[in-house]
């Protein structure tokens, strides 16, 4: 090699859905966890389906939100516009218009049906008969607007039958993303007692600090057993501030 010839290009590397192993793959994320636990570009890619030779349907769909500073800027994409985009086409341009338009009708339908969480009687009353069923722990976190509506309930994560790890940071990514302003957050436990545990009341402090810090307010942890449910914050577990 001469002074002047340039070091060969590494090759890129491209990740296919493929080559993931099964459980981490979008489609089969979704079917294991529902859709609530997928990230925006894991959704995307679902309706997406396939990449290009160029580069996997993950990196197609983080691009799309990086070139359109994210889903409102997607949004506001005609089919026209979309088409053009390298690595869609006509075909998958229709299906991320449809799937905008089908989540704009929704919207129009009016906040009135969205539930309104005035008390840990009405976080228990929307996910107990859900949760209480289930043979392993999972964390729910629902983001609430100024009049304490949902804006949206998220799995945060699922465990064994007796715990449920909880990253306090995930907790608010959604909360943050839709300028939320307070939190309420449940999880049960499959044993049908549902006592708090030592680690409930640690993980309930931490995300309290936290909220602190970003400014959205945990409004509950709500603990589901089997017929009965607990309030963290009734109960003076977890909590500082009243």
């Amino acid at each position: 090699m001469t002074a002047f010839e340039a070091d060969p290009a590494p090759p890129v590397y491209r990740l296919r859905v493929s080559d993931m192993a099964s459980g981490d793959r979008p489609r089969e994320r979704l079917e294991q966890l529902g859709a609530q636990a997928l990230t925006t570009s894991e959704l995307l890619a679902i309706l997406l389906r396939t990449g290009s030779h160029e580069e996997g349907v993950l990196q197609l769909a983080e691009r799309l939100q990086q070139q359109h500073r994210g889903l409102r800027g997607l949004a506001g994409a005609d089919i026209a516009e979309l088409s053009t985009i390298r690595g869609l086409g006509p075909a998958k341009a229709a299906t991320i218009a449809a799937a905008f338009e089908l989540g704009r009708r929704r919207s129009l339908e009016g906040d009135d049906e969205r539930p309104l969480i005035g008390s840990p009687e009405d976080v228990a009353r929307l996910l107990q008969p859900e949760l209480e069923l289930l043979p392993q722990e999972e964390f729910r976190v629902l983001s609430l607007d100024n009049g304490h509506r949902v804006l949206a309930s998220r799995m945060l994560s699922r465990g064994s039958v007796s715990s449920a790890p909880v990253r306090v940071a995930e907790a608010f990514r959604e909360a943050v993303r839709r300028n939320a302003s307070a939190i309420a957050v449940a999880h049960n436990h499959p044993s049908g007692d549902p006592a708090p545990s030592p680690d409930d009341i640690e993980t309930t402090r931490a995300l309290e600090a936290a909220g602190d810090l970003l400014g959205i307010r945990v409004l509950d942890h709500v603990v589901i057993g089997h017929g009965r449910w607990i309030s963290m914050r009734q109960s003076g577990l977890g909590f500082t501030s009243q």
